[in-house]
């Protein structure tokens, strides 16, 4: 048994019922495997948790990083940032959920360390809007305000989100770095217009989509 099919079909269970209200043998049936066995597998039912989570946010900070890389410019880096920050939500919807709404349900230790990633991927938005803020491209009344909304709007595409849905990724990509180029008052609102996007990364976790 792979470690990626358990943990599809645990993001499975905690997207649904919640990481609370899913037993371990609830995950064990969703994969064929008794409770000792998935013990073996996996160690437990907060540890495969923190797989998930870490495993997400690591993907989340690397592949940031990657498109960070590619432009000096604070108006090219946001846009990019934005639409890697749509686009691998919105691929990844069961496991972004996860990951945003069950570090809660972690023991503090688990909870602090993976809190960590979190300020890392955060961090990365926040340097970007201070660059852009100093060299006088953004304009907003509070920096962290900004990245809040910024973000927050970003993340709750792993909601709605339909790969059969009226506009294909890309285009919403774009439509988000249009809105956050508005809300920062940056006079070129669509600095990404006529590019192709690169795909965003699977996670491991994220089970198949259902066509």
């Amino acid at each position: 048994m792979e470690l990626g099919k358990v943990q599809q079909a645990a993001v499975t269970c905690f997207a649904r019922r919640g990481f609370a209200a899913t037993g371990i043998r609830e995950l064990g049936t969703a994969v064929g495997l008794n409770s000792a066995t998935l013990y073996h597998y996996v160690g437990g039912k907060e540890e495969l948790l923190v797989g998930i989570i870490r495993n997400c946010l690591k993907s989340m900070i690397d592949g940031a990083r990657q498109v960070l890389a590619t432009s000096t410019d604070p108006t090219r880096k946001l846009a990019l940032l934005v639409a890697f920050h749509v686009g691998f939500t919105a691929s990844n919807p069961k496991t972004s959920r996860v990951a945003e709404h069950e570090m809660r349900a972690l023991s503090p230790g688990n909870a602090q360390q993976m809190q960590v990633l979190r300020d890392d991927y955060e961090r990365l938005f926040a340097q970007v809007l201070l660059d852009g803020s100093d060299r006088g491209i953004f304009n907003t009344v509070d920096l962290g305000i900004a990245r809040l909304a910024i973000m927050e709007m970003g993340t709750g595409a792993n909601h709605w989100y339909r790969r059969d849905g009226r506009l294909p990724l890309s285009e919403v990509q774009l439509n988000f770095v249009s809105l956050a180029m508005r809300m920062l008052a940056v006079a070129n609102d669509s600095p990404l217009a006529g590019e192709d996007l690169p795909a965003p990364p699977i996670v491991a976790s994220e089970p198949e989509p259902k066509d």
